[in-house]
């Protein structure tokens, strides 16, 4: 069939089209930017306890420099983020968007997920050199990875934790209650471990995580909390499959941390292999298709994308892994977890979650 003749793919567009689908993509990519500073500024979580306020009246409050808040102030104003009355020139945030922009909103504080814009913009030179010669970007190139993660996971697992995760084992709570070994994969700044050790003290609690600075802050946590029963040690993982200790833990949870790893496999092969008979494994990882043609209308995949081009991916390749990469899908995961030796596999997904799956199964 000649090209002419062919039907026009659906998400083709006309030229005027595109150029206002490009100029909306500038305007809400620089948003993004401002949102992730009035996020991490507080400007947000002010603005929605001041009534209309002046710009001199936000910028006391805050402690902010005048100058700086005015120009921020402009791109959320001008970008439909808050509301300005010119004639008593004050400035008001919305109750409606109050509930999206600040940390009182969480779990769904969407400014939470802004802040990864800038921080993979300062790897974007590095990326550059791997597209062209290959390879990959190393943890330590991302200064604020676990700050941030931190953020994400707190609003993703944290607050869902009690009331929507762990349930969907049973009986994993009074399991808990009564004393069980537990091992977190990728604990990052350990917030979910430390929120189980102090909610259920008669278990033990591992974490395993390859950042020194993150795992200093989880100790540090822990000490600050007196909890005992949580500790932390610093772990590659890389062969997992071999230095895994024989059936150690009756729960072993990765939370959005299997598809980062350099060798994955070998990290689910030796979750298998350290879990008890009749253990249980939780893995929270992205809710995509391993095809891109059905992760097309996914809300959210090129964000999940760039994320995975510009930092899940180019981690793992750095230490020459196998790369998969945040979009690596439901269908390649079923695959790995089954090659693992797991043969019932439960996936769950949580309404308030369009972002992740949560596989659960058990060591047969």
């Amino acid at each position: 069939m000649c090209n002419a003749c062919m039907p026009m793919p659906t998400q083709e567009k006309n030229i005027d089209e595109f150029a206002d689908q490009l100029m909306g993509m500038l305007n809400q990519g620089a948003l993004s930017l401002m949102v992730s500073i009035g996020h991490r500024t507080g400007l947000f979580d002010a603005l929605a306890e001041l009534p209309a306020s002046t710009l001199e009246e936000i910028a006391n409050h805050t402690g902010l420099n005048e100058r700086y808040v005015k120009e921020w102030l402009g791109a959320m104003v001008s970008g439909g983020i808050i509301t300005y009355e010119p004639t008593e020139r004050k400035y008001r945030l919305p109750e409606t968007h109050a509930a999206l922009l600040t940390r009182s909103a969480s779990p769904d504080n969407i400014a939470v997920f802004a802040q990864y814009i800038g921080l993979l913009g300062q790897v974007e030179d590095k990326i550059i050199d791997c597209f062209q010669e290959g390879g990959g970007i190393g943890y330590e190139h991302f200064p604020r990875f676990h700050e941030v993660m931190a953020d994400d996971s707190g609003q993703t697992v944290l607050a869902a934790l009690d009331e929507h995760i762990l349930p969907l084992i049973d009986p994993l709570i009074p399991a808990l209650e009564s004393g069980i070994q537990v091992l977190d994969i990728g604990c990052g700044r350990g917030r979910a471990l430390l929120h189980l050790a102090a909610r259920f003290p008669n278990s033990e609690f591992v974490g395993y995580e390859l950042s020194e600075e993150a795992l200093a802050y989880a100790r540090s946590q822990a000490m600050k909390q007196g909890l005992s029963n949580a500790r932390f040690a610093q772990r590659n993982l890389t062969g997992f499959d071999a230095s895994a200790a024989s059936e150690a833990f009756d729960l072993v949870t990765a939370f959005d941390a299997i598809h980062d790893q350099t060798t994955p496999q070998s990290v689910l092969n030796g979750i298998y292999r350290t879990l008890k008979r009749g253990g249980t494994f939780l893995m929270q990882d992205i809710r995509a298709s391993s095809h891109l043609e059905n992760n097309i209308e996914h809300p959210i995949a090129p964000l999940l994308y760039t994320i995975s081009t510009m930092h899940c991916m180019t981690v793992s390749l750095a230490s020459n892994g196998a790369g998969l990469g945040t979009m690596w899908g439901e269908e390649l995961a079923l695959e790995m977890l089954s090659s693992a030796g797991f043969t019932e596999i439960k996936i769950h997904q949580l309404k308030h979650d369009i972002q992740n799956n949560f596989y659960i199964m058990q060591k047969s």
